[in-house]
């Protein structure tokens, strides 16, 4: 029998007091130094165990004061939902979708500019590659109870968008989609295509996520008829996300 590494009989052991009530929400576990003690390994290998447990969702650390059994729930995406025209109807974007269903309070920095598309955005909006296109970028950074949880960057063709709502901060009511029906660009479906991936330095930085944490990415590109008109490069913290697709059976 092969027997498991220490850091992850150290992870077992934890997650399984925690969910015996051991370590309940909000509370402090045991110092570095008393699980070192505890278990006999080196910190490089508790700290391993905890980077796990952190990665699941179940430990949070709190600068100066140590680690603490998480007391957030899961954010809870739901693609079809979010993406609804009931839901722009109702004034939501897909963010405030989410903050509606999770009920907790969002707010989002908006960073508006122009630039050249670069190449894997050509290739969704099925631009020449070999020429330069301009597209109106949305870059967000996204925050649920005050706490950074998803990065979007969307862009959106300039003859499109230019000159119009969508290159304000505040896009209004229902968010970027509604304005794009209100110019005529009726949806009519989006693909969504979901990886992970290690973070980025800026990624890390601002989801507060160690290095070696995947986040999820989605690139998603909304359509209307059988034009591309938005392209939407999505980071999400993947200790916080939970992503839940509707699949008809017809």
């Amino acid at each position: 029998m092969v027997r498991m590494k220490p850091w992850v009989e150290i992870a077992e052991e934890l997650r399984r007091e925690i969910g015996r009530g051991v370590y309940g929400p909000g509370d402090r576990l045991p110092s570095g130094s008393d699980l070192m003690n505890r278990f006999g390994v080196a910190r490089q290998t508790v700290q391993n165990a905890i980077d796990q447990l952190r990665a699941e969702g179940l430990v949070l650390s709190v600068a100066g004061r140590g680690w603490f059994v998480s007391e957030r729930k899961p954010i809870v995406r739901l693609a079809r939902n979010r993406l609804s025209a009931a839901e722009r109807a109702d004034g939501r974007g897909t963010f405030m979708s989410d903050a509606a269903v999770g009920k907790w309070q969002r707010s989002v920095t908006v960073e508006v500019r122009r630039e050249a598309a670069p190449e894997d955005v050509c290739s969704y909006l099925a631009l020449d590659p070999g020429q330069e296109h301009e597209v109106v970028v949305r870059d967000r950074v996204m925050r649920a109870d005050g706490e950074v949880v998803q990065l979007a960057v969307s862009y959106l063709p300039a003859d499109i968008a230019g000159g119009t709502r969508l290159e304000e901060a505040d896009t209004g009511p229902g968010g970027a989609h509604a304005r794009l029906e209100e110019m005529g660009f009726e949806l009519t479906h989006s693909t969504e295509v979901v990886s992970a991936r290690p973070p980025r330095p800026r990624e890390a930085e601002l989801l507060q996520i160690p290095f070696a944490f995947p986040v999820i990415q989605v690139v998603r590109v909304a359509f209307a008829g059988g034009r591309a008109v938005e392209v939407d490069h999505i980071t999400m913290s993947s200790e916080r996300y939970q992503l839940v697709y509707r699949i008809d059976a017809d």
